[in-house]
C-alpha cells in the first residue's frame, strides 16, 4: 500500500476512534458524578484526626472536572473501539495466517487495559493515606480538585495502557517490525523501566502497592517474550520449508 493510503487509512481510523471516544463520553458525562464521588472517596476515608477535602476554586471548577471525568469514562467505554481500530490498522502487514491471531490481540488487550484502570484505581487511595498523613494531625487539608483529579484519572489511563504494552509488542513481533531475540534483549531495560513508572505512580514508602503493581507488568513483559520468540521458531521453521520446496523445484 503506498504512503498516501497508509495515511488515509490512518486518518479514517483515527475519526473512527475519535467519534467513538466522543460519543462514549457523552454517556460518561452522566456518570461524572458517581465517578467523582468514588474518587473523592479515598480523601474522605484519611481519619486519624486529619481532614482532607477536595476544593472547587473557581465558578467553572466543577464544570471543568466534569468534563474531563466524562473524557476520560470515553476513553475507557470505547476502549473495545480504539483498541480494535489500531489492531485494524497494523493488519494488512500480517499474512493470511497471522489474521487469525488478531481476535486474539484484541480480546487480551481490552481485559488488561481495563484491569490496568482497576489496579490504578485501588492503589489511588493508598497514595492519598500516605501523602495526606504527613499533615499534623487535627488540620485540615483542601486538595484542588482538578489537580487531584488529574492525578488520578491520569495515573489510571497510565496503567491501563502500561498492562496492554505487551500485547503490543507480540502485535509488533508478528508484523516483522520486532525480532522475539531483540525483545528479549531488553529485558534489564525493561524490568527497569517497569520500576521506574511503578515508583513513579506509587508512594516511594508504600512498597507494597509498587511490587503488587510492577509484578503483573514483568510477568507480561516476559509473555510477551515468550510468544514472540515461539512465533520466531514457527515463523523460521515455515520459511526454511518454503526455501527446501522451492530448491527442489
Amino acid at each position: 500500500m503506498p504512503l498516501v493510503e497508509h495515511l488515509l487509512e490512518l486518518r479514517k481510523r483515527a475519526m473512527i476512534a475519535a467519534v467513538a471516544i466522543i460519543a462514549a463520553g457523552i454517556a460518561g458525562f452522566f456518570l461524572s458524578q458517581l465517578v467523582l464521588e468514588e474518587l473523592s472517596g479515598p480523601l474522605k476515608a484519611v481519619g486519624n484526626g486529619r481532614l482532607a477535602t477536595i476544593n472547587f476554586p473557581s465558578v467553572t471548577s466543577a464544570f471543568d472536572v466534569r468534563i474531563e471525568i466524562a473524557l476520560v469514562v470515553g476513553i475507557v467505554i470505547a476502549s473495545p473501539i480504539w483498541l480494535y481500530e489500531i489492531f485494524a490498522f497494523l493488519t494488512p502487514a500480517f499474512t493470511r495466517q497471522e489474521k487469525k491471531y488478531v481476535f486474539g490481540f484484541f480480546f487480551s488487550a481490552v481485559p488488561l487495559f481495563l484491569i490496568g484502570c482497576g489496579a490504578g484505581f485501588l492503589i489511588i487511595p493508598h497514595i492519598v493515606a500516605l501523602m495526606v498523613g504527613f499533615a499534623v494531625p487535627g488540620s485540615s487539608s483542601l486538595v484542588d480538585a482538578k489537580d487531584y483529579l488529574d492525578f488520578a484519572l491520569r495515573l489510571m489511563l497510565a496503567i491501563g495502557i502500561a498492562f496492554v504494552l505487551p500485547v503490543f509488542l507480540v502485535l509488533l513481533n508478528f508484523a516483522g517490525v520486532l525480532a522475539g531475540a531483540t525483545i528479549r534483549k531488553g529485558w534489564k531495560i525493561a524490568i527497569l523501566a517497569i520500576t521506574v513508572f511503578t515508583g513513579i505512580a506509587t508512594p516511594a514508602a508504600d512498597l507494597i502497592s509498587m511490587f503488587m503493581l510492577a509484578l503483573p507488568m514483568v510477568v507480561l513483559y516476559f509473555a510477551a517474550v515468550g510468544i514472540a520468540l515461539v512465533h520466531d521458531k514457527r515463523k523460521a521453521r515455515r520459511d526454511a520449508a518454503i526455501l527446501e520446496g522451492a530448491g527442489s523445484l
